[in-house]
C-alpha cells in the first residue's frame, strides 16, 4: 500500500462567508495540491471539504498520515462519526448532526484508506499547513473577484436560512447568480 502524507486547511472570511479549502498530498517524490472554494459557507465546512478533497484525489487505497489544524475534523472522524451513524446521524442530544452531508462524504472517502489522523497547531510554521492556508486564501480571493459584494451578501443570507430550516438542503445553490463581470464591484 502506498504511503501518503496529507496536510489540509480550510478557512472562511466571515463565518459564514466566502470560504476556501486546500490540501497538499505527498508521496515520495510526488506532490499534488488540490483546492476549491464556495461563496457562502462556514469554516468547519471548508475544513471538512479539504479533507474530502484530499482523500478523493487518491486514485488507489493508501496508508495516509493526515495532518489537520482542525480539532473539529480530527475529533469528528476519529470519535464522533461512529456514534452519529449508530444514532441515525443524530447527536447525543437527539439533534441532527451539523454538516451531515460532509461528514457522510468524509466517512465514505476515509473508508478505503488506512488513515492516521494528526492534529497540528495552525499558523505555527508547519510548511504543509502554511501552504494549504495560502491556497485556501487564494480560493477566497478568486471568489471575491467572481461575485459582487451584493451577491456574496445574498448568498450568505440564503446559506444562513438553510442552516435554520432543518428541512432545507445544507448546500446553497447559486441559482441565478452570475459571476461578476470584470468591471463590477
Amino acid at each position: 500500500m502506498k504511503q501518503v502524507t496529507i496536510h489540509s486547511d480550510g478557512g472562511c472570511e466571515g463565518n459564514p462567508g466566502p470560504g476556501g479549502w486546500a490540501a497538499v498530498l505527498e508521496s515520495g517524490e510526488h506532490r499534488k495540491e488540490v483546492s476549491g472554494g464556495e461563496p457562502a459557507t462556514t469554516n468547519n465546512r471548508m475544513e471538512l471539504q479539504a479533507a474530502i478533497g484530499a482523500l478523493s484525489a487518491l486514485k488507489q487505497p493508501c496508508r495516509v498520515d493526515f495532518y489537520t489544524d482542525s480539532t473539529y475534523v480530527r475529533e469528528g472522524i476519529t470519535k464522533w462519526v461512529r456514534s452519529w451513524k449508530m444514532r441515525g446521524w443524530k447527536t447525543a442530544g437527539k439533534q441532527p448532526v451539523k454538516n451531515e452531508d460532509l461528514w457522510r462524504a468524509l466517512d465514505a472517502a476515509t473508508a478505503r484508506h488506512h488513515v492516521t489522523w494528526h492534529w497540528l497547531k495552525g499558523h505555527a510554521g508547519h510548511a504543509g499547513n502554511e501552504r494549504c492556508d495560502q491556497l485556501a486564501a487564494e480560493e477566497i480571493a478568486k471568489i471575491r473577484k467572481q461575485f459582487t459584494r451584493a451577491q456574496l451578501r445574498a448568498g450568505v443570507e440564503a446559506f444562513q436560512q438553510t442552516r435554520v430550516a432543518p428541512a432545507a438542503a445544507a448546500q446553497v445553490e447559486l441559482g441565478s447568480w452570475a459571476p461578476a463581470t470584470e468591471n463590477s464591484g
